[in-house]
């Protein structure tokens, strides 16, 4: 068998979808065996859970030989960032878990696993991309609220800090009573034990909260959204196209097979006009 058999086999393999649910069980299984390790086990079950670690490390390794078989170059294969996660993750997960000076760093390695589901389901793809493609704009709000927290901050040290010097001692104290401030953690007992001194504090912390917990934290959402709505369209996009290459191949395949049926015709009808010649001939003969 030509290698091109084999890597049009390892395609089927690959685009299979009882394959690829297969797969998501294994990453979900193995997800629980991370998590039941954690409680105090008879030996059997230790055993029992070392052996199925290293079939799921094992079976990880075939299922990422499969997907860069079935590429037609193998830098194909990492082109895709997705791909280049899951052959990261597979490559971790081959570190040996033994009673050796690496082993809880390879038990806390293989707690990526449970990553690759991101990587095999097309909307956790979406909602990850999204989310690391809003960042940059996201960084921008930061950056505008941290300019507000900070100058509410110096503010309340230097209104405050004689009321609570827990709360509003320095600078640093002040952030972290902002952000509980912010997150309405007893926000309502800080604002009350500074109104005994200063009537008029309320002020101070609406439009502070009106900032950070109604501004700041739409515009996250805002762009978020946007983005997210942005990334479907790109997968709707894709879906498409690669509906209209499939389509594109059926045809040519179609067309190539009606090519095939019409060669054959001529072939036939070629060899029918030639016996109809020959005979022809024979008979003129006769006459002769």
């Amino acid at each position: 068998m030509t290698w091109e058999a084999f890597q049009a086999r390892f395609q089927s393999i690959r685009d299979n979808k009882a394959f690829e649910m297969f797969v998501i069980t294994v990453i979900i299984l193995s997800s629980l065996m991370i998590g039941v390790r954690t409680y105090p086990l008879p030996e059997t079950a230790v055993t029992f859970l070392w052996v199925m670690d290293y079939a799921v490390t094992l079976f990880f390794l075939m299922e990422i030989i499969i997907r860069m078989a079935a590429e037609d170059r193998l830098r194909d294969f990492f082109k895709k960032g997705w791909n280049v996660f899951d052959f990261t993750i597979v490559v971790i997960s081959l570190v040996p878990l033994d009673d050796s000076e690496y082993a809880l760093i390879a038990r806390m390695l293989r707690l990526f696993r449970v990553m690759r589901l991101i990587s095999f389901i097309p909307e956790l793809r979406v909602l990850v991309t999204a989310l690391i493609n809003a960042l940059p704009r996201m960084g921008y709000v930061a950056l505008l609220m941290f300019i507000i927290f900070y100058l509410y901050a110096v503010v309340g040290t230097m209104l405050f800090a004689q009321i609570n010097p827990n709360l509003w001692g320095d600078l640093g104290i002040s952030l972290l009573t902002l952000f509980r401030v912010a997150t309405f953690e007893d926000w309502t007992d800080v604002m009350y034990e500074t109104m005994e001194v200063y009537a008029l504090s309320w002020i101070y912390y609406l439009t502070f909260i009106f900032f950070s917990a109604f501004v700041f934290l739409n515009m996250m959402i805002g762009i978020v959204v946007e983005v997210l709505d942005e990334e479907h369209k790109k997968m709707l996009a894709a879906e498409q196209a690669l509906e209209a290459e499939h389509q594109t191949q059926d045809q040519h395949t179609q067309t190539q097979a009606l090519q095939a049926q019409v060669d054959a015709l001529h072939e036939k009808l070629d060899q029918l006009l030639a016996m109809q010649t020959h005979a022809h001939d024979r008979s003129e003969q006769q006459r002769s």
